[in-house]
């Protein structure tokens, strides 16, 4: 019985992307001018997954978003939840920055080959061109979704981690606002992938802070990088 719940839902989200696979298919083969169309059904895709395997998302904010504007979507990492939360958070047009580990997974790799923005870590040529290419994004008004500790913490339960600062410079060098969103408890149903603890149904909360106007501030990326990381010091507690 150890591990049901987890096969469950991982059986869920292969049998929903198998369904509205001719669609992603037949949208990736011009991402570009689609991206809003695979934003949504990859939304569909995550929460129809999600809430027939029990589990549900409950997103509080401190004054309501203005999903015209684009934003740099920070949010805290210690559960693959994470992701589908964020998806519940954004109502507009996003891409996802994240670890190039995950073009090898079926699912995460046919969004990171179309909308989404992949970097190894380790490669100097590989963040710039991510950064770049984020910086498209932002320009043509989307916005850039990114976990700035960069990974999930072997810690359990979970801690902070100290945040990475390019997603930061980028906010700087290019005005635009960061949005934090602290991810309360996904890791107390299913912490990391699942496979040590297991999972199960239930809630995740979710807490949208106010933006973080950079073009309001005249800060610099490390002092804007303390400022965000103090915030979520504050507002995340285990």
């Amino acid at each position: 019985m150890k591990h049901l719940h987890r096969n469950f839902y991982l059986a869920l989200v292969i049998i929903f992307f198998i369904l509205v696979w001719p669609f992603l298919y037949f949208l990736g083969k011009n991402s570009s001018k689609n991206f809003s169309a695979l934003v949504r059904l990859r939304r569909m895709l995550a929460l129809l997954s999600s809430g027939a395997a029990g589990i549900s998302y409950k997103v509080k904010t401190d004054e309501p978003v203005d999903w015209s504007r684009n934003y740099i979507i920070c949010a805290n990492h210690t559960s693959n939840l994470d992701i589908t939360a964020l998806m519940k958070v954004c109502k507009s047009d996003f891409s996802f920055m994240g670890k190039d580990e995950l073009l090898h997974n079926p699912v995460t790799g046919f969004f990171f080959r179309t909308i989404d923005i992949p970097v190894n870590r380790s490669s100097k040529i590989s963040a710039y061109k991510a950064f770049k290419r984020a910086e498209v994004y932002l320009n043509e008004g989307k916005s850039i979704a990114i976990f700035p500790e960069g990974g999930i913490s072997d810690e359990y339960p979970p801690k902070l981690q100290t945040f990475k600062n390019g997603v930061f410079k980028l906010a700087v060098d290019l005005n635009i606002p960061i949005l934090p969103v602290v991810i309360e408890d996904a890791w107390k149903i299913h912490w990391d992938d699942g496979a040590k603890y297991d999972t199960k149904p239930g809630r995740v909360n979710v807490h949208v802070l106010k933006p973080v106007e950079v073009s309001e501030l005249n800060l610099t990326a490390d002092e804007l990088h303390d400022l965000v990381y103090k915030l979520y010091k504050v507002n995340w507690i285990i």
